[in-house]
């Protein structure tokens, strides 16, 4: 987990924001001829704007061009859009979907060839595979279920994940032959596993050096995450780790913020503060320097898709999100359900805000590496945590 990643901030924060230029989006990917986006049938909504700081991170971190950014953030949207609807009509047959290339370019696997023209139709590419994304998912939950009772070594099991590229379910470990005894202990079919060895062993990254973000209890330091409302009550979403249920926060100028209102942790890694009259949540994350980026919504970024992260102590960065629906064995236990990408982060990010394009993914939870030598980071996406407390996300 990554506790103090920088948050969408406050307006009660006193902080100087300065206004963000725009930059306009086309209509279509410029090189769409060559690599076809998802672009059929394309829905409204598709932002018409991206922020020019966003531009310089995405040329910085992924090195695209600004047109290029532009392209590939319109594109991810209508893949998101697209997504949900192609599943429902796959239904059972649903192996699973991504963006891939610089415009991005949506790929729909599906069980059953004979359901290729409908995927195509809706302007996506389309891929035949073994095994359902229900499959899949049930494989991981039975090794979720395994790992709950008797917890695998950190270097037989550190990171686990559906990983619809490969239609497998992936483990990495430190010790291969460790991780195949745990995967025939769970009763899971091997054919539907891949062991990749890797040296990654994710941790907490507590930062209580203090700086920006919010501090717990007078002493921790973790990132807001994104303004939430529940009723008349504003409040922020943030990483489950950084307080329990009671613990009261301070501001980045630490002033009196609000209270923890509940937290989970492990199991999943998320929780939502209530703020003090004297805190106006705002639909906002904090840019790169010193800007704002808007959030306009919470749809769900398919696997491939650039994300950015907002972070108290390494300020902004973007990748893409590598997988979804990935279980984690920190110290303190297994996390699951958790976004894995690309992005680094380091200690005292904790918390901090993931969004692509305009739209909110999730906050971080943990992570390897660092923003030197870059890392893997790991996200608790941002729709579970509204549903289980009955938030709403402020938007802008």
């Amino acid at each position: 987990m990554l506790r103090s990643h920088r948050p969408a901030l406050t307006a009660g924060c006193a902080i100087a924001i300065a206004a963000l230029s725009l930059t306009a989006i086309p209509a279509l990917a410029t090189s769409a001829a060559a690599e076809p986006g998802p672009t059929a049938g394309a829905p409204t909504g598709v932002p018409t704007e991206v922020p020019a700081e966003m531009l310089d991170a995405m040329r910085r971190d992924l090195g695209l061009t600004a047109d290029e950014a532009r392209a590939r953030i319109s594109n991810e949207y209508r893949a998101g859009t697209a997504t949900p609807a192609l599943r429902k009509s796959l239904g059972t047959a649903f192996g699973g979907a991504w963006v891939t290339g610089k415009t991005a370019e949506l790929t729909v696997a599906t069980t059953d060839q004979g359901r290729h023209g409908m995927i195509t139709a809706a302007g996506a590419k389309a891929v035949t595979v073994s095994h359902s994304l229900d499959d899949l998912t049930a494989a991981k939950g039975t090794l979720d279920r395994a790992a709950e009772q008797h917890a695998p070594s950190a270097s037989a099991a550190a990171v686990w994940y559906v990983d619809v590229k490969s239609n497998s379910v992936v483990i990495q470990s430190a010790d291969p032959d460790q991780a195949s005894a745990f995967v025939t202990a769970s009763g899971v079919d091997r054919g539907m596993v891949r062991i990749v060895e890797s040296a990654e062993q994710p941790k907490p990254l507590d930062d209580v050096r203090g700086g920006e973000a919010y501090y717990i209890n007078g002493t921790a330091r973790c990132s807001i995450g994104f303004s939430v409302s529940k009723g008349s009550q504003g409040g922020f979403v943030t990483a489950g780790h950084c307080g329990e249920a009671g613990a009261t926060t301070t501001g980045v100028n630490k002033a009196a913020q609000g209270t923890f209102q509940a937290s989970r942790f492990p199991g999943n890694d998320y929780a939502w503060v209530a703020v003090n009259s004297t805190w106006t949540p705002k639909p906002v994350v904090l840019g790169p320097g010193g800007s704002v980026v808007t959030v306009a919504g919470s749809q769900e970024a398919p696997v491939g898709s650039s994300v950015c992260r907002s972070g108290s102590t390494t300020g902004w960065h973007c990748g893409t999100v590598e997988q979804l629906d990935t279980s984690v064995r920190y110290s303190e236990g297994m996390v699951s359900g958790l976004s894995r990408t690309t992005v680094c982060a380091e200690p005292g990010d904790s918390g901090g805000s993931y969004i692509s394009g305009s739209q909110a993914q999730g906050v971080t939870s943990g992570g390897s590496g660092d923003c030197t030598a870059g890392g893997t980071t790991y996200f608790q996406p941002v729709n579970p945590i509204l549903e289980a407390y009955g938030l709403t996300l402020t938007t802008g």
